[in-house]
C-alpha cells in the first residue's frame, strides 16, 4: 500500500526530531547552547546578529554563527566583520535547515570553546518553524515593516518561540505600526511569551536578546519548549488562534 504524503511527511519530521534530540544531547554536554533565529527576509535578522555576536565577544563569552541561505556567502561576510567564527550553509534550493544539516557543520567545524551556536536559518516563517534543530533557544524575529497581523498568520513560527524580537522599531510611526495589537496578537498564539523591541542600528535591545541568550545557555528556564508543529503552518493540538484561542 502506498503512503499518504502525510505520512511521509510525518517521518520526515519524526526522523529530524530524532536527530535533533541527539544533537542536542551532544552539544549540551560541550557546554554549547543553540539559538535558532527564524523570520521573513528582510527583517534585520542578520545586522542584529551581527551585533549581538560583537557584543558577546566584547564580553569575553566565545560565540560562532551558522547562517543559512538559498545562495551567495553576503551574510556570512557580514556577520564575520563581528570578529566571531562564521559558517555559510547553501540550502541549494531547501526553504528550510534541518537537523541533519547542522549536524554536520557542528561535527565538522565549530570551535571547541564555543559557549553559544547561533543559526540564522533561511528567511521564511513557514517552513522553519517546523523542523527542531537541537536548539536550545529559539527566537522569531518581525520587523514593524511587516505588519502587526503576522503572528496570526504565521502561527506556528510565532507560537513556538520562547523570544519574539520586535525589529526596526525606530521606523515603527513612519510604517503605521500598532504596536499594542501586535502585543495582543503575539499573546493570543503565544501566551506568556517575552517580547524585546530592538533597533540595531543604534543598539536598542541588542544587550537583552544576548541576556536571555546566555540565560537560556546556563539553564535558566525559558517561556516554555516548542510546542510539537505540523508542518506548513498549523500545532497539533493548538486551535487557529483566528477562532477560539483565549487571550491572556
Amino acid at each position: 500500500m502506498c503512503e499518504s504524503m502525510e505520512d511521509v511527511t510525518r517521518a520526515v519530521l519524526a526522523k529530524n526530531d530524532g536527530l535533533a534530540a541527539s544533537l542536542r544531547e551532544e552539544l549540551a554536554r560541550r557546554g554549547v547552547g543553540v539559538v535558532n533565529l527564524l523570520s521573513s527576509p528582510g527583517s534585520g535578522k542578520t545586522e542584529l546578529l551581527g551585533r549581538v555576536l560583537a557584543l558577546a565577544l566584547e564580553r569575553g563569552v566565545p560565540v560562532a554563527a551558522l547562517t543559512a541561505d538559498l545562495a551567495t556567502e553576503n551574510d556570512a561576510r557580514r556577520l564575520a566583520r563581528s570578529g566571531a567564527p562564521v559558517k555559510q550553509l547553501l540550502t541549494d534550493g531547501l526553504c528550510h535547515l534541518e537537523a541533519r544539516q547542522l549536524s554536520t557543520h557542528v561535527r565538522d567545524w565549530l570551535p571547541e570553546d564555543t559557549a553559544v551556536l547561533f543559526v540564522e536559518n533561511v528567511g521564511n516563517l513557514v517552513c522553519p518553524a517546523s523542523y527542531d534543530l537541537g536548539e536550545s533557544l529559539r527566537i522569531v524575529l518581525m520587523a514593524v515593516t511587516e505588519g502587526e497581523d503576522k503572528p496570526l498568520k504565521y502561527p506556528t513560527a510565532f507560537g513556538t518561540a520562547h523570544l519574539v524580537v520586535l525589529t526596526k522599531t525606530d521606523l515603527a510611526e513612519a510604517a503605521g505600526f500598532d504596536e499594542a495589537a501586535f502585543l495582543a496578537h503575539v499573546q493570543r498564539v503565544n501566551p506568556g511569551v517575552e517580547v524585546v523591541r530592538s533597533c540595531a542600528r543604534d543598539g536598542d535591545g541588542v544587550g537583552t536578546v544576548l541576556e536571555r541568550v546566555l540565560a537560556a545557555r546556563d539553564g535558566a528556564p525559558v517561556h516554555r519548549p516548542p510546542l510539537a508543529p505540523h508542518p506548513h503552518g498549523h500545532e497539533h493540538g493548538q486551535k487557529d488562534p483566528g477562532l477560539t484561542v483565549r487571550v491572556s
